[in-house]
């Protein structure tokens, strides 16, 4: 059984939750977002909160979508209220960032300037150095940091690339202190 999915999701206030068929709708302050329900799970919606169950919790593969779809869930409800956010940190002689309009300009040391287009539902921002993803949906937003982040990944020796702010890069000796420890 699950021990995440039997915790019910509490439903604030000016949160609205419909199930359409097998289609659920959240809708809060911040905006709205759809999830298709799988057919083994069923959602059961009361005034303050919402309940997640399954049709045979012994199973397995049911108790695993289970705690998915109450996360899943959780995270909408979250995601229309809040929202999320990831901060990416660009490090290196010469890195820029800008934003224009739903672009986003790097140059991060290639040839060329990269160029990023953001998704639509998810709001990008920079400040010096520092790009911020945020959004309702809590998977598009770290997808789209994720493939910002892929443009250049941080490298091990002197750190420069893109990393998230809390991100720690594990360090490499270079070649002198290699050279250093054969004398």
């Amino acid at each position: 059984m699950s021990r995440v999915g039997k915790k019910p999701i509490e439903v604030p206030s000016g949160v609205e939750v419909k199930l359409d068929g097998s289609v659920l709708r959240v809708k809060g302050p911040k905006g709205e977002l759809t999830l298709e329900v799988h057919p083994q799970v069923n959602i059961g919606i009361g005034s303050e909160a919402v309940t997640v169950t399954v049709k045979k919790p012994e199973d397995i593969k049911q108790s695993a979508l289970w705690g998915l779809f109450r996360n899943l869930v959780n995270n909408m409800v979250i995601g229309v209220t809040k929202g999320f956010e990831k901060k990416l940190e660009v490090n290196g002689v010469g890195y820029k960032v800008s934003l224009q309009g739903q672009e986003l300009k790097l140059d991060v040391g290639f040839s060329h300037e990269v160029n990023f287009s953001v998704p639509e539902g998810i709001d990008v921002t920079v400040e010096k150095n520092v790009i911020t993803v945020s959004g309702t949906d809590k998977q598009l937003v770290g997808e789209t940091a994720a493939r910002i982040r892929r443009i250049r990944k941080p490298e091990p020796y002197k750190g420069k690339g893109i990393k998230y702010v809390d991100e720690v890069v594990r360090r490499k000796a270079g070649k002198a202190a290699k050279a250093a420890g054969a004398a």
